[in-house]
């Protein structure tokens, strides 16, 4: 029986499902069939989640050849979210069927130099065309996968929301594992960095865009006194070498500071009654200066962050999506600080079935985006529900 059939068979027993999802792992002989496969045909979109190990480049151009008329979105990741939850090594694959998803896919490149006005008067044209090929859809949102290091999801993201208006935004930065050495996106078999990819889907199933955090502010606190915004470094806090005054803050020395010690001890912008982690990505070459994964200004106030326990907010969070109806699949983005904490406090095992039991396919980022907002350490995604059985 092949893939078709076997889905088929499954369809015929519970009832059709909104996506597709497969997997192989990158060092598989001939990947792109055994997706494809998997997948089977009438699709509007594919987006593929590859492991920085994988070929990106045969594999883009192999699936834009296997999979027709289809839109195909990749980008690399930093670890993937797929059958066992926390993946590493895999090419995850996403299929959206026309028979209840329409959608509108476009690339951005020289995410530098966006003409900003040009580009909002295009996503408002997408979206009013979108609106007259699917009127019987009702159900609408937008996501994107952009260059993790490219510096410009901040800019990015807020000009997309204002051409994308009502529809629900959200989106991950493509990642290069824990090196940050290159990341890569593909629009249809076209290899791009400085880039990002944009689908805006109307569809025939009930869907819930959503953020999750785990983490409460404390009362300390730091104001940054000198920075870079352009390159997201910060020079100093208090008045204090950056890496320095962060490490005397929590009582560590500054030689010890990592990846581990920044998901451990997350800094957060208030914005009125909410907040948003600015999380740090590494120390910088000199020793004394801090790069942001996200934006950082002169004269912001961080606030020390500490964790609720992760496993029970993720629960609370996944199930609080079932209320009304339980999802068929949850299409998330996962930064990949969250993975490198769920390690630390060994929980890898306990978030990976979490994912898992709620159907949880996508990717670990370099950041995510959430309506007009580039943000960090949050799991980001949409809640897309069955569709009914006589769509």
């Amino acid at each position: 029986m092949d893939g078709t059939q076997e889905r088929s068979a499954r369809e015929e027993a519970t009832g059709p499902k909104a996506l597709r999802t497969a997997q192989v792992p990158c060092t598989a002989e001939e990947p792109v069939r055994t997706l494809s496969d998997a997948l089977g045909g009438d699709l509007g979109l594919v987006c593929l989640f590859a492991s920085p190990d994988a070929d990106f480049e045969t594999l883009t151009r192999e699936a834009t050849a296997a999979f027709g008329d289809a839109d195909v979105l990749a980008c690399t990741t930093a670890g993937e979210l797929g059958e066992a939850g926390y993946e590493d090594g895999q090419i995850v694959a996403v299929g959206f069927p026309r028979a209840y998803f329409e959608v509108h896919a476009l690339a951005i490149e020289e995410l530098d130099q966006i003409d900003e006005q040009a580009l909002i008067d295009h996503l408002i044209h997408c979206r009013l065309d979108l609106t007259r090929r699917a009127p019987d859809m009702a159900s609408e949102f937008a996501f994107t996968m952009v260059d993790g290091l490219s510096l410009r999801e901040e800019h990015l993201t807020a000009v997309l929301a204002s051409g994308l208006g009502p529809i629900p935004l959200f989106g991950g930065s493509s990642g290069d594992g824990t090196t940050f050495g290159e990341t890569l996106l593909s629009f249809n078999g076209k290899v791009m960095q400085n880039a990002a990819l944009v689908a805006i889907v109307r569809s025939r199933c009930a869907v819930r865009v959503f953020s999750l955090d785990h983490l409460v502010p404390t009362d300390v606190r730091m104001v940054v006194t000198s920075a870079s915004p352009e390159t997201r470094v910060v020079h100093q806090i208090n008045a204090e070498p950056a890496a320095l005054e962060y490490a005397r803050l929590l009582g560590k020395d500054p030689l010890q500071l990592d990846p581990f010690t920044f998901a451990a001890y997350p800094v957060v912008v208030r914005l009125g009654d909410t907040h948003h982690v600015r999380a740090i990505q590494r120390v910088a070459d000199n020793g004394e200066d801090l790069v942001f994964f996200s934006a950082i200004n002169e004269g912001m106030v961080l606030t020390l962050a500490s964790h609720q326990d992760m496993v029970a907010h993720l629960e609370a969070g996944l199930n609080a999506l079932c209320d009304a109806e339980r999802p068929d699949h949850i299409l998330g983005f996962d930064c990949l600080l969250r993975r490198i904490e769920a390690g630390q406090v060994q929980q890898t095992r306990d978030i990976s079935t979490l994912l898992q039991r709620h159907n949880v396919v996508g990717f670990s980022t370099y950041g995510e985006q959430i309506g007009g907002l580039h943000v960090n350490q949050t799991l980001t995604g949409v809640a897309i529900y069955p569709p009914s059985m006589d769509s």
